[in-house]
């Protein structure tokens, strides 16, 4: 039967027809679009306004920022608001400015890169400093609470009949308020005893003291020192010391360092180079700059600073300099305050006091080539003043120089000039001393010790014949005592590199106005063992000689055995033989010495004993600083100290680094390859910096985990696709699958759940893990059939 066509099918056919008769022609139409050309759009009109969003782009610097800029020809409009952010002057102008008339401002527009290009004077930029301040970079210095036992017991026996141990002690306790400690010697005599020779126990010094880091100020109380001048002493006293303490900001430098400035282009780096190798390189950005990034020198020699545009542009500029670390640098003091009671027998007496007494200094930059300084102390009966300077010649040099006067029932008086330069391979150093018959200060007043009247120094080193040809090294002095009493001596010296790391010495002394002169002839070979042996001969002004030969190994300071031994033959031969064994606990010595007829025998054992962290250590002697390591209890793990293995935790987790420098910052380390599975470290190492005299306890905090290292296959045994998504329902944490499988999770609860979403459906398995050190990390294997979807509980 044939299918019927709808009325409305037929209708529609209809009008098509009818339309199509009634058209023109169709072909004439389509051949009028498509083979005419159409119409060029309209120019837009110069005083048509729009908007652009680029990036301002000053002196070649980009800015951070995207901004609105409203175009209108060859007109641009930006907010005053981002071209001062930019270092555009606007003349106190608002709102939107039209760059292309602002004076001594060059604009151009790139359209490919979406950026405004503005020119300006270089003087409209910002000074930019490039300094050495921090290359140590600060890091605030620790202190932890302890005790702190030091010891060194020497006992020796001579064939002579003297037999004694002495046995140096210091105790000290330190903490966040500084650190308190008293050194002393206990000796006893077993034979031989002098009716002279002190026995039982001599204390020395007992002192506290304490460190502000932020004003690099100095605290002391007990048996202090005061600080001096090179044209004063210092004096012990029992009282007060307030001081400068520069040491405690190791990143600081006190100086003047180089200073040159430039200006650059465009952005890029500045290289520096001294003496022709390089120091620092630095980004620097388009305009002035200042570098002074160079601190650690001292004397004459040659800077090149290479600055490089980013078009790859390179300008070298080569400046001879001179720095002295003499000097303050502008603006920067250092002082010292002093006061108490004048120590008396040092070392002979445990506590003798006499008068009261009072010192004070102070430097201060006046400006980078002038340091002032001041000086005064007193006691009953004395008073003393002093001024004095030191100037930087320009690059040739330092000039210093003081006067002090003193007042008693005779005044006195003292001057001091002396004069310094240096380079690389040059050195001259002079100075002359002068002082008065009746000239005292409060070191030597009213006591049997006088000072000298005059002193005459000078030494110059230099290399004749170039860094190979070793270095000559000349000295004379001269000192007129109290008594009018002269000793001239003068010295000569020559050093030079011989193989490898091998070295010659020669010295020549004299005193002149005396008969004969001492001299030395010495060879030093180092060996690849850490050993170093030396051989030579020495003359002595009598006109005998004597050969010489050493063999020697200091003890590695982590530990280990160390050795020396030595023989020299003259009108009596000499020998020396001792070993030294350093280990964690502490470091014992012995040996002999002396000629064949009269030798002595000696042994040493030195060390501290540590109380911190509620645990007793006992370690090799602490001179300064120490750093106490803690695992949380877990043992063997090596740690590093400036990235060298210094061993391993003990059994309650500790490990303690006795040769630590104060206010240095140290990189301390952990390998936590040896720990459990189921350990977690936030951290493994740590940058630290210890307060003299103190210790500090660096915890590595060690936390145990439930973890789970799971295998998921799909229904065929086979590993489920990588990049699978896995979640943990009831941590949250979610994770994908990985090669063969694998799926690593942490931070698991007793009973788990884990939900594997796949395309075919997602699959959910739960699992339980003992408590953490038992049998976590967890081992386990799941299948996650093909279906839709499966689930399987614990």
């Amino acid at each position: 039967m044939r299918k019927r066509t709808p009325a409305a099918l037929k209708l529609t056919r209809l009008t098509v027809a009818i339309a199509i008769i009634l058209m023109p022609d169709v072909r004439g139409l389509y051949a009028a679009e498509y083979d005419a050309i159409p119409a060029a759009p309209r120019a837009m009109n110069n005083t048509d306004s729009y908007t652009l969003y680029l990036t301002l782009v000053v002196n070649g610097q980009p800015d951070d920022q995207i901004v609105p800029v409203q175009a209108r020809g060859e007109h641009y409009q930006v907010e005053a608001g981002a071209l001062t952010r930019n270092h555009v002057r606007v003349g106190g102008q608002t709102g939107l400015i039209d760059v292309t008339l602002l004076p001594e401002v060059k604009t151009r527009y790139d359209s490919m890169q979406q950026k405004l290009m503005l020119t300006v004077p270089d003087n409209w930029l910002p000074q930019q400093n490039i300094s050495g301040e921090n290359l140590l970079g600060f890091t605030p210095a620790q202190s932890s609470t302890g005790l702190l036992l030091n010891y060194d017991s020497y006992s020796l026996h001579s064939e002579n009949g003297q037999s004694y141990t002495a046995t140096w002690l210091e105790q000290r306790l330190f903490g966040t308020a500084g650190s308190l400690s008293n050194t002393g010697t206990w000796r006893s005599w077993w034979s031989g005893k002098s009716d002279d020779a002190a026995d039982g126990y001599l204390r020395y010094d007992t002192l506290w003291k304490y460190n502000d880091e932020a004003n690099m100020i100095a605290w002391q109380a007990g048996d202090v020192i005061n600080n001096s001048l090179t044209w004063s002493n210092s004096t012990r006293l029992g009282g007060v010391r307030v001081a400068r303490n520069f040491s405690v900001r190791p990143d600081l430098v006190t100086y003047p360092l180089i200073n040159w400035s430039g200006n650059a282009a465009l952005p890029g780096s500045v290289d520096l180079f001294i003496n022709g190798y390089k120091a620092s390189s630095s980004s620097i950005n388009a305009g002035p700059f200042t570098l002074t990034n160079v601190p650690y020198i001292n004397g004459a020699g040659e800077a090149t600073v290479v600055t490089t545009d980013a078009l790859g542009r390179q300008v070298s500029t080569s400046v001879p300099f001179y720095v002295s670390n003499q000097l303050l640098r502008e603006g920067l003091s250092d002082f010292d305050l002093t006061a108490g009671a004048l120590r008396q027998n040092y070392g002979i007496r445990s506590a003798d006091y006499g008068d009261a007494a009072a010192s004070g200094i102070w430097r201060y930059g006046l400006n980078n080539s002038f340091t002032l300084s001041l000086h005064a102390e007193g006691r009953p009966g004395l008073q003393l003043g002093g001024i004095g300077g030191d100037v930087a010649v320009g690059r040739w040099g330092t000039l210093s120089t003081a006067v002090s006067q003193s007042r008693t029932d005779d005044n006195g008086s003292q001057y001091v000039v002396g004069y310094s330069y240096y380079t690389s391979s040059f050195g001259l150093a002079m100075q002359h001393l002068q002082r008065s018959e009746n000239y005292s200060d409060i070191s030597t007043w009213d006591t049997s010790t006088q000072l000298s009247r005059q002193a005459d120094q000078a030494t110059l080193s230099f290399a004749p014949l170039g860094a190979g040809g070793g270095t000559v090294g000349l000295g004379y002095f001269d000192i007129r005592a109290s008594d009018n009493s002269r000793t001239r001596l003068a010295n000569l010296s020559w050093s030079r590199s011989l193989w490898g790391s091998s070295s010659l010495y020669l010295a020549l002394n004299k005193t002149l106005g005396e008969q004969g002169y001492n001299a030395q002839v010495q060879v030093i070979v180092p060996l690849d063992s850490g050993a170093s042996l030396s051989t030579g001969v020495q003359r002595s002004t009598s006109g005998d000689y004597s050969e010489r030969i050493n063999f020697n190994r200091s003890a590695p300071v982590s530990g280990g055995l160390g050795w020396n031994l030595a023989y020299a033959n003259g009108n009596s031969d000499y020998y020396q033989a001792d070993a030294s064994w350093k280990f964690s606990q502490a470091t014992l010595s012995g040996g002999v010495y002396g000629e064949s007829n009269n030798n002595s025998q000696w042994a040493d054992l030195s060390g501290s004993v540590i109380w911190m962290d509620n645990a007793l250590f006992a370690t090799n002697k602490v001179n300064d600083a120490f750093i106490l390591v803690s695992t949380d209890g877990y043992p063997d793990v090596p740690v590093t100290f400036e990235n060298q293995l210094t061993g391993k935790t003990d059994d309650r987790g500790h490990l303690l680094i006795p040769w630590v420098s104060a206010w240095y910052p140290s990189k301390v380390a952990i390998d936590p390859l040896d720990l459990p599975l189921d350990a977690s470290l936030p951290q493994i190492e740590s940058r630290v910096a210890v307060r003299e005299g103190s210790g500090t306890l660096v915890k590595f905090p060690v936390t145990t985990v439930r973890s789970a290292s799971l295998t998921l296959l799909d229904g065929q045994r086979q590993p489920l696709p990588v990049g699978t998504p896995v979640t943990e329902t009831h941590s949250g944490q979610t994770t994908m699958v990985g090669y063969g499988g694998k799926v690593w999770l942490s931070g698991l609860a007793a009973s788990n759940e884990i939900v594997v979403k796949r395309p075919q459906g997602s699959c959910r398995h739960g699992f339980k893990i003992d408590a953490p050190g038992k049998t976590s990390p967890l081992f386990a294997t799941f299948v996650c059939p093909d279906n839709s979807s499966a689930e399987k509980q614990p």
